[in-house]
């Protein structure tokens, strides 16, 4: 992400893809967003942005950003307490003028992600935990993802891009009885 899409997100209070820290005084908040983060449950399909060194409007807030803090930040991906571990990025960027510490958080490709075993996800601007519904969605999204390639559905194709006369000859008999395709009311579907 770019700075200025980042600057966008920083003074949009009311985003489900962002969120401000002043610092890492409660690391546990810092990992249960993380968690919602990666968990997408608006179904995005963008990343979620964490903003540690900025004020709950989007100001900076002057933390002092050290390498020492960058990696306690990168440490918290892969620490154990957030399963499976999220797809994250940490950097030092320039924002408004003052450094902060931007941490990045890709959707999940296998939800729901757990913080010691609960999930949270994003609901509007703020964090909570996930109740069941919303605990099974999440494992639909997953269900859906760990398809094989060859029965997924190809959203980016349309209909028009099907060879009618391929899809009559070859794939018809092969799904469906000769005696069904027979009694079929449509013309042309019987073997040729």
């Amino acid at each position: 992400m770019d700075d200025n899409e980042l600057e966008q997100l920083l003074t949009d209070l009311e985003s489900d893809r962002a969120e401000r820290k002043e610092s890492i005084s409660d690391p546990s908040k810092i990992r249960e967003a993380i968690c919602a983060f990666a968990n997408d449950m608006p179904d995005h399909r963008l990343p979620g942005v964490l903003f540690i060194g900025a004020t709950s409007d989007g100001q900076p807030a002057g933390l002092e950003i050290t390498d020492q803090l960058l990696l306690t930040l990168a440490h918290m991906r892969s620490d154990g307490n957030i399963l499976p571990f999220p797809v994250m990025n940490v950097q030092k960027r320039t924002l408004k003028g003052a450094e902060m510490a931007v941490i990045t958080v890709s959707p999940s490709d296998a939800p729901p992600v757990r913080y010691h075993g609960r999930v949270w996800i994003r609901v509007g601007p703020r964090r909570a935990t996930a109740t069941i519904e919303e605990e099974r969605r999440l494992n639909e999204k997953r269900r859906f993802k760990d398809l094989p390639f060859d029965i997924r559905p190809n959203t980016s194709v349309g209909v028009q891009a099907l060879d009618e006369m391929t899809f009559r000859r070859i794939y018809l008999p092969a799904a469906v009885a000769q005696d069904v395709l027979e009694q079929n009311p449509f013309v042309g579907l019987t073997r040729r």
